[in-house]
């Protein structure tokens, strides 16, 4: 088992990190689990609902490009305490809202954690772990999502089974800023990886200037951050488009009831578990782009599946593992990809603009579907914005570099030389 070959300061961050992003999952899938909730009690609109979702993904976006520039300048550690701080707050507000505005309000400025959270803490791993089981560590932390989107489920079913409506979604919000308190404590003796501070030692002694965001448009840098972006584009665009309305989909027009039940999301999160940590391990075996280009094809012959092709709710019960292993498992080596990308004084603020900026460009892909919905069945439109999505990672990936088994304590010192 790789981890055995950690020592116990690079336990101790990976702890931490798992931790900080499954709470980021929860507090992030509670809302979508308390959406009738609003409904009901407020009068909320979907179309509301809606807002709040993409106003929560977009802020998200700008949290993260803030939180990699400011890890530069600051640290990676210190940036996490803050992020987890402040979306904990945040989510600890929602619980004493009154109205679909001010809601809107409490998950915007939670955004803005919620990125930082990822963009800082997968930077953070990737400088901390060598090389071979880099790929496998970042995953491992990536995996934390569908343990929080499971511990979000079992405390939504706990509590609504106790409490009324109207106290049960105050609660769920307070119950998701609670282990914010632990995890800060864990995170107070962490220490900045060594590669970081040389980094800083070296602009020190060189006097060669801190890194500026604007360094990773510079020519050098320009064709791997935009195509960089381009790849977070198209994963993150096609797994809004296929988790927003493949539900609706099947309900609607293929009139299953299978999506409705508890045992189909237990197959959803262990498929997207089980997807995470293989993804990694080939990531770390095969190399980053071969890994997304092989998940990016079998997630577009999956999503043809399901639009295209006769399903039963027996089916669609038994496809609900291989949909949460390839639509979230391409995600696993992406935090060590833009990690290896990017040179030290440039590392947070490049992978936050690249993940986060597909981000903000995916979170359109489900309206443009609304939209298309109009002009051609549903399920078509579904199949072009997937696998138009999908066909983007597939170009980013022939276009970037690979970079499996690089050592990032190099980085500048090659940088120099250049």
């Amino acid at each position: 088992m790789w981890l055995r070959e950690t020592n116990s300061g690079e336990r101790k961050t990976l702890a931490a990190a798992f931790m900080g992003y499954g709470i980021d999952a929860f507090d992030s899938m509670i809302y979508t689990f308390m959406i009738p909730t609003f409904i009901a009690l407020w009068g909320m609109t979907t179309t509301e609902a809606g807002y709040i979702a993409t106003g929560a993904l977009i802020s998200s976006a700008v949290g993260g490009w803030l939180a990699g520039i400011l890890a530069d300048k600051y640290g990676r550690v210190r940036m996490l305490q803050v992020t987890v701080l402040w979306f904990s707050f945040f989510t600890l507000c929602s619980g004493f809202v009154h109205s679909p505005e001010q809601l809107l309000f409490t998950r915007v400025m939670q955004g803005l954690g919620f990125g930082g959270e990822w963009s800082v803490g997968s930077v953070l791993i990737s400088e901390m772990i060598r090389a071979r089981h880099r790929g496998k560590a970042v995953g491992l932390v990536q995996s934390s999502w569908a343990v929080g989107w499971a511990v979000a489920a079992i405390a939504y079913w706990l509590i609504y089974s106790s409490f009324s409506p109207a106290l049960a979604w105050k609660m769920l919000f307070w119950v998701g800023a609670l282990p914010a308190l632990i995890l800060v404590w864990l995170r107070r003796n962490l220490q900045d990886p060594e590669i970081y501070l040389q980094t800083r030692r070296r602009q020190q002694e060189t006097g060669v200037s801190e890194g500026s965001f604007m360094q990773i448009f510079h020519p050098k840098m320009l064709r791997i951050t935009l195509f960089s972006s381009l790849l977070a584009t198209g994963m993150q665009g096609a797994y809004y488009a296929v988790t927003t309305w493949l539900p609706t989909f099947l309900k609607t027009e293929r009139h299953l009831s299978v999506l409705n039940t508890s045992g189909y999301l237990v197959v959803l999160i262990a498929g997207s578990f089980a997807g995470y940590l293989t993804s990694a391990w080939v990531s770390d075996a095969f190399g980053r782009r071969r890994c997304f280009i092989l998940f990016a094809l079998c997630a577009i012959v999956l999503v043809v599946s399901y639009t295209l092709l006769p399903v039963t709710n027996t089916v669609m019960m038994v496809l609900g593992f291989p949909l949460g292993f390839f639509l979230s498992g391409i995600f696993s080596g992406m935090g060590a990809y833009l990690s290896e990308l990017y040179p030290g004084h440039i590392r947070g603020s490049g992978q936050g603009f690249c993940y986060n900026f597909g981000r903000a460009v995916g979170a359109i892909f489900p309206g443009m579907i609304g939209y298309m919905s109009g002009h051609m069945p549903l399920g078509t439109a579904i199949g072009y914005m997937a696998g138009g999505s999908y066909f983007l990672v597939i170009i980013a990936c022939l276009a970037l570099p690979e970079t499996r088994g690089k050592q990032l304590d190099a980085d500048m010192a090659a940088e120099r030389q250049g």
